[in-house]
């Protein structure tokens, strides 16, 4: 493959995945690591994509890839992933569904549940919920997101932080390599604070590509997640910085 058409499908990668490996791009174009790694720092030079221990990112870190986009990123890798977390959550169980297509998902995994209470400022997560007629929805009031059916605002912190629930399953943009739990609007990040703070136990399912994806707002520490699912092993310093916490990882095939 000519460098300009494997440079282009590199970016087309990057914007659809929002991070790639050095060794998955390596395996996919089946040149050298050192080719590859040319070619990241060319695209990095000419600001179309940011480098990344390991492999790449795209180049912002304030605005986030689009909704529908992100919806379709993913989807089998995110499905599989909700399937194991519900696993997880007793029938009668009380619960917060956060803003995210990944919450999204586990919200359709939810639907063989019975009897579940569930709080939630996602409209899109409460729309197919409320399939369920043993499901007692409470909605977060608040300004309602266009783009994506998110509610925000002192209205929905001061809500969110009324409950204490058993669970919080929490919705997050990226996890930096330092164990940051990262997102793009940080008016989202005091409802996630106080999802977090207001679960007994908080659950996280990512795939791979939430692993080193930059985003502008710190919204906590891994190490505050007691279940984290995720589709791939995590990198080292994750590893590391989990090493001696209580996080629980479970590893979806």
């Amino acid at each position: 493959m000519k460098q300009t058409l494997r440079h282009q499908e590199i970016l087309d990668l990057v914007r659809s995945k929002g991070y790639v490996s050095t060794d998955d791009l390596v395996v996919h174009f089946d040149v050298s690591p050192q080719t590859i790694r040319r070619d990241l720092n060319e695209l990095a030079a000419e600001n179309k994509i940011r480098r990344q221990h390991g492999g790449a990112t795209i180049p912002s870190s304030s605005v986030n890839t689009a909704y529908d986009a992100r919806k379709a990123m993913q989807q089998e890798a995110k499905n599989k992933l909700a399937q194991a977390l519900v696993a997880h959550i007793p029938d009668g169980a009380t619960l917060f569904i956060d803003i995210g297509t990944t919450p999204e998902a586990v919200a359709r995994a939810l639907l063989n549940h019975e009897d579940l209470r569930i709080v939630t400022n996602n409209l899109n997560a409460a729309s197919i919920l409320m399939a369920k007629e043993d499901f007692r929805i409470i909605m977060a009031g608040g300004e309602v997101r266009n783009r994506d059916g998110g509610i925000m605002g002192e209205a929905t912190l001061d809500f969110i932080s009324q409950f204490r629930l058993d669970f919080g399953i929490l919705g997050i943009s990226g996890i930096d390599l330092d164990g940051s739990l990262l997102d793009f609007d940080y008016h989202e990040v005091r409802v996630k604070q106080a999802i977090m703070e207001n679960s007994r136990s908080v659950m996280l399912a990512v795939d791979h590509t939430k692993f080193g994806r930059s985003a502008m707002v710190n919204v906590g520490d891994i190490a505050q997640v007691d279940m984290l699912f995720t589709n791939a092993p995590l990198p080292e310093t994750l590893q590391a910085r989990l090493q001696d916490t209580e996080t629980q990882i479970e590893m979806v095939e």
